[in-house]
C-alpha cells in the first residue's frame, strides 16, 4: 500500500462528498486521552476493534466509552469463540497499531458492525490511520459511508 491509510480515509468520505474536519495532535493511545485532545466527550469517539468470531474476522465500532460485549454477542450470533485480534495480527491485516484504526472495515476487506448507541452522538471522532491524527464527521455521514450492520454490540465499563 503506497497510501497512507489517512489518505484512504480521506479519499473515501471525499468520493462520497462527506466533509471532515482533520485534527492534528500529540500522539495518543487511549481513548480517553483523545477525547482530551480533541475536546470531544468520550462517548462521540468511534472505537473500532477487530475481532476473530466464527464467522471470520470483523470490525466492531462502538462509543468509546463503552467496551464490547462479548459473551451477548457469542450468544446472539450462536458463535462459540470471540476475541480480539492481536497486536501482530492487526498490523498483519490493515497495517496499523491498535487505537489508530478508523472506523471503516471496508478499507481493510472487513464487515463493519456498529453499536447503534454510536448514534446519540451528532459528530463521532476517530484517529484516522495515525495516532496523532483524528478525524471528525457527522454520524449521519459515517453510517451513509460505511453502511455498517448495527446492532447492540457495547456494555458499559464497569467502574
Amino acid at each position: 500500500m503506497s497510501e497512507s491509510v489517512f489518505e484512504r480515509v480521506c479519499q473515501l468520505l471525499e468520493s462520497k462528498g462527506v466533509s471532515c474536519d482533520v485534527l492534528r495532535h500529540e500522539a495518543v493511545y487511549t481513548s480517553e486521552e483523545a477525547a482530551a485532545v480533541r475536546g470531544t466527550p468520550l462517548a462521540s469517539g468511534a472505537k473500532a476493534l477487530i475481532c476473530k468470531g466464527d464467522g471470520g474476522v470483523v470490525m466492531f465500532v462502538l462509543p468509546a466509552d463503552r467496551k464490547l460485549a462479548s459473551r451477548e454477542i457469542r450468544r446472539a450470533r450462536k458463535w462459540r469463540k470471540l476475541r480480539f485480534l492481536g497486536r501482530d495480527e492487526v498490523f498483519e491485516l490493515t497495517g496499523l497499531q491498535p487505537g489508530s484504526i478508523p472506523p471503516f472495515g471496508s478499507l481493510f476487506g472487513l464487515s463493519t458492525l456498529c453499536d447503534e448507541r454510536l448514534a446519540e452522538n451528532e459528530r463521532i471522532n476517530f484517529n484516522a490511520g495515525d495516532h496523532s491524527i483524528s478525524v471528525s464527521i457527522t454520524y449521519a455521514d459515517y453510517v451513509g459511508v460505511e453502511s455498517p450492520e448495527m446492532g447492540l454490540f457495547a456494555t458499559e465499563v464497569d467502574g
